[in-house]
């Protein structure tokens, strides 16, 4: 169950790191006027898009792994329901992030660099509530 347990976090660790740098960059395609910068920014973000897509699959395939071990207790508790809610919306903002980045490719995206700058803090507020979830098992 350990290393179960550990890919699960590498892998979130991973997919994590992808989700808080991939907005950054849609601050920067967002701002930057210059035609050489925007296809730069365009490819680092889709090539880090298909890169953390699997820490996504991978993560969630290891976290239900982890559930089996346990599932009497899991069904029963509702800070892990609210979990498995925080993490829907966090597959839900990933996807959203990969309409984005299409939109850039395309040439079409309309949103400012400011929208970027508050859609950037969402996945942090997600973190910080699994965290706290997982560890306090607060209910």
């Amino acid at each position: 169950m350990l290393w179960v347990k550990s890919l699960h976090l590498i892998f979130m660790v991973s997919w994590f790191a992808g989700i808080f740098y991939l907005p950054r960059i849609f601050v920067n395609l967002a701002m930057t006027e210059d035609d050489g910068a925007f296809n730069q920014l365009n490819l680092m973000a889709g090539k880090l898009y298909r890169f953390i897509t699997p820490f996504m699959i991978l993560t969630i395939i290891f976290g239900i792994w982890l559930t089996t071990y346990s599932w009497e207790y899991y069904k029963g508790t509702g800070w892990f329901h609210t979990k498995i809610f925080l993490v829907k919306v966090l597959v839900a903002y990933h996807l959203i992030c990969g309409h984005f980045q299409k939109q850039f490719a395309e040439g079409r995206c309309s949103k400012s660099h400011v929208f970027f700058r508050w859609f950037n803090e969402f996945p942090v507020l997600v973190l910080v509530g699994i965290v706290f979830l997982v560890v306090l098992k607060p209910f």
